[in-house]
């Protein structure tokens, strides 16, 4: 990973604030020409600080009502098996976030789908047939207060 100046800071605040922003615009808003600013996007970008950009949809507006988050347990602990669980998540597209954990799960995947009903039948068709799951718990958001927040970076070092 590069080490980070205040500009790489600056352009990846920027760009969480506004991923269409031009690049003239990036380069007045962090103090560089657009040159510079440029080769820094692009660094970020081919060192994989910058991952993708990606509209940010309002679920609701979309008909996606219900968000779960799906606690999940399995057995036989290997590597082998984290890997084709974690594999098999990743393949559901109502799956839209998902961590290894502690505590009392293993898992722990945000769902999102149109309503109680899709829910349901993801539950029983897909979720409860993944390999090795032993329990799940399902955790149902009332509201959304806060989601996908820009990160707070860490300032450049002198």
């Amino acid at each position: 990973m590069p080490k980070l100046d205040k500009f790489d800071l600056a352009i990846l605040n920027a760009l969480q604030d506004n991923g269409r922003a031009t690049n003239v615009e990036l380069a007045e808003t962090v103090g560089l020409s657009p040159s510079p600013c440029l080769r820094r996007v692009r660094m970020l970008e081919e060192a994989g600080l910058i991952r993708s950009y990606r509209a940010d949809i309002d679920r609701r507006a979309v008909g996606l009502e219900l968000t779960v988050f799906v606690s999940f347990k399995v057995t036989h602990h290997t590597r082998d098996n984290a890997q084709a669980f974690q594999q098999a998540l990743q393949d559901l597209p109502e799956v839209v976030g998902c961590y290894m954990i502690s505590g009392n799960s293993d898992f722990l995947a945000e769902v999102v789908v149109e309503n109680l009903a899709a829910y349901e039948t993801l539950l029983t068709d897909k979720l409860l047939v993944l390999p090795h799951v032993t329990d799940i718990q399902s955790n149902f958001a009332i509201r959304t207060m806060k989601s996908a927040g820009p990160l707070k970076l860490p300032q450049a070092k002198a």
